[in-house]
């Protein structure tokens, strides 16, 4: 909702009329379902050539929208802080209530019966509020990384991945997404090595940021960062620019997850879980009532 907390913008025109373009790119997402973050608006505003991709433009989007939303011409619900989010344990006001949330929550393990078991892994935690929405209705595991795993988060991985295969012939594969640039393309290698090393061996397949991708959707480039480590050989093969995962629009990352998690179940497998769910939910209603 939008609410007033300043009495003026004390913008000139050109910000005035900015803050209605924005407005109208966070309405079109918004009818789509997706909440963005904001440099996701920000790169909205740089593939439609409204800001130059430049640090300065960013720390003035930031800076408009503080203004914006103060003066309540920009919703506050419009763009989310995927990091800074408080925790409160989860309480019910009395039995029923219990029970009412227990059925709209309840869902079986959607991937029960595949011969394939699948993670999505984002190398950013800003895409993980977008993601979530297309791996909860899959039923797969989002790992986010922040950048390189940690070896407890690579060791914690391998107890999973052990786990959910005990026993099962099934095949692991590891969805990736993460940046075109060097140190981006590389964690795919340093996922795989490292799982191997403790003896765990998936399949570890980057559906995003590719080079086919960049030459489909045109996303903004950035300078290669030169300080990498990794950046000559990367320079090398692709030139000084790299690209941010952020820049795909939201149903852009949903489809490629979509393709990919669909090209490896058995959907009718998955379908049929689905309808049980919703016959269960049926027969629980009949409890409370």
């Amino acid at each position: 909702m939008k609410e007033q907390f300043r009495e003026k913008l004390h913008l000139n025109e050109a910000n005035v009329e900015r803050l209605e373009t924005i407005n109208d790119i966070i309405n079109e997402y918004s009818l789509e379902g997706y909440t963005l973050t904001l440099r996701q608006l920000y790169y909205q505003l740089v593939s439609r050539d409204i800001v130059p991709n430049r640090v300065q433009e960013y720390a003035k989007l930031s800076t408009l929208l503080v203004k914006g939303r103060m003066a309540g011409v920009v919703d506050w619900d419009a763009i989310e802080d995927r990091i800074r989010v408080p925790f409160l344990p989860y309480w019910v006001d009395d039995i029923e209530n219990a029970m009412n949330d227990t059925i709209s929550q309840y869902r079986l393990d959607r991937q029960s019966g595949q011969n394939v078991y699948i993670e999505l892994w984002v190398e950013k935690d800003a895409l993980s509020g977008v993601l979530k929405r297309i791996t909860t209705h899959y039923h797969i595991r989002l790992m986010v990384n922040r950048g390189y795993s940690s070896c407890t988060a690579i060791h914690d991985a391998y107890l999973r991945l052990n786990r959910e295969v005990k026993g099962d012939e099934k095949k692991i594969v590891i969805l990736y997404l993460g940046d075109h640039d060097p140190s981006g393309l590389d964690m795919v290698r340093d996922i795989e090595d490292r799982l191997n090393e403790f003896g765990v061996f998936p399949e570890v397949r980057p559906i995003g940021l590719t080079m086919a991708q960049i030459k489909k959707y045109n996303p903004p480039a950035n300078p290669a960062k030169i300080t990498d480590p990794r950046a000559k050989w990367y320079i090398e093969e692709y030139g000084d620019n790299s690209w941010e995962v952020d820049a795909l629009n939201p149903k852009t990352l949903h489809q490629l997850v979509e393709k990919n998690v669909e090209e490896l179940i058995d959907m009718e497998l998955f379908e049929e879980v689905i309808r049980k769910e919703g016959r269960d939910k049926k027969k629980l209603l009949r409890f409370i009532k």
